[in-house]
């Protein structure tokens, strides 16, 4: 038998729903749904174990994955996530800015139409002047959006070695107050 125990933070409130589990804290609530056929969570005390009848290496395999995803959950509703792009033009001055959820980019390769890439209402998107910071609780949401903004960004029809105009993920998501305290130090 296999089995996996991550202890439960404080100020976290864990709460499960079939196979739904809710982490809330802090900064809100993220849920994430766990379904496997032999792999099975349970919420004892102040802790998560994570549980399989069978030894097989599948097995072990996904309880290290799901063990990854609730620390990450954890961190996201106590600190947040926070990733970096980088705005690069050679050709045309492009304009970035948020308009009802969505971040536009105009003046694109000289394009008169804007791209646009959405943005979900639990992301948040700064922009300071040519670099774009997104911010969020879960992870993967964080990510998303950043490679969203990198997908619509993409040069096609040109020939990438003189077009090398683009948003550029420079930091995948980290999370945001252990980033603070390595520059203190």
């Amino acid at each position: 038998m296999l089995k996996n125990e991550i202890a439960i933070p404080k100020g976290v409130e864990v709460r499960m729903e079939n196979s739904r589990i809710y982490v809330k804290g802090g900064k809100g609530e993220v849920s994430k749904n766990f379904k496997h056929p032999n792999v099975k969570i349970k919420i004892e005390n102040e802790s998560i174990a994570i549980v399989s009848d069978l030894e097989r290496k599948k097995n072990k395999a996904i309880m290290g994955t799901w063990k990854v995803l609730l620390k990450n959950m954890f961190l996201g509703v106590q600190r947040g996530w926070k990733s970096e792009l980088k705005l690069v033009y050679s050709h045309f001055p492009v304009k970035l800015k948020m308009e009802d959820g969505k971040l536009v980019i105009e003046n694109f390769l000289g394009e008169r139409k804007p791209r646009i890439a959405p943005v979900p209402d639990d992301v948040k998107i700064e922009v300071d002047k040519n670099t774009i910071f997104v911010t969020g609780i879960d992870k993967e949401m964080v990510g998303q959006v950043s490679a969203r903004i990198e997908e619509v960004t993409k040069v096609k029809g040109y020939d990438r070695r003189v077009f090398q105009d683009g948003c550029f993920i420079t930091r995948k998501p980290y999370v945001i107050e252990v980033e603070n305290e390595g520059r203190n130090a």
